[in-house]
């Protein structure tokens, strides 16, 4: 991993809408935790930028669009979302059963969906980390984090 070039910025296509309050939870969670630790370093891009990142939905493909800290454009990249659809389907599965199961079950029952989550998270994080090879370089916390928005985003539309 590189030193230098890291989010200051991260934004979600706000014409999706508006989504359940747990949702909403983690997409500010996940946007908090981004820009205050991270790794990301668009290929080619010079060692000393800071970054803004805005992801949408268009077409049923993941955009990043990585302007510099004054907002112009330096690149985007769209991801097929076919390499997610059954990592984001379980996350979703398994996040309702957990947010259920915070409401009813025993803290044994919980931290037991929580490990499923966790795993199913890592799944998606590294298919993330794969099918941005050659474009961005991100370490597996900044992954796990964008992941977690790219779900927020799916569960939006």
């Amino acid at each position: 991993m590189r030193e230098g070039g890291r989010l200051i910025d991260v934004e979600l296509d706000e014409t999706i809408g508006r989504a359940a309050p747990d949702v909403e939870h983690e997409r500010n969670v996940a946007i908090f935790d981004l820009v205050e630790e991270n790794v990301f370093h668009p290929v080619g891009a010079p060692d000393d930028v800071k970054f803004k990142l805005k992801l949408s939905l268009v077409d049923k493909r993941l955009v990043f669009d990585i302007r510099d800290e004054a907002g112009a454009t330096l690149v985007t990249h769209i991801l097929s979302l076919t390499p997610f659809r059954r990592v984001i389907r379980d996350y979703y599965m398994i996040c309702d059963s957990y947010y259920e199961a915070i409401r009813s079950a025993t803290p044994q029952q919980i931290e037991a969906i929580d490990m499923g989550r966790r795993g199913i998270h890592n799944d998606g994080s590294q298919t993330l980390m794969e099918r941005l090879k050659g474009k961005i370089e991100v370490d597996l916390d900044t992954a796990r984090r964008l992941f977690t928005l790219i779900c927020v985003l799916n569960w939006r539309s």
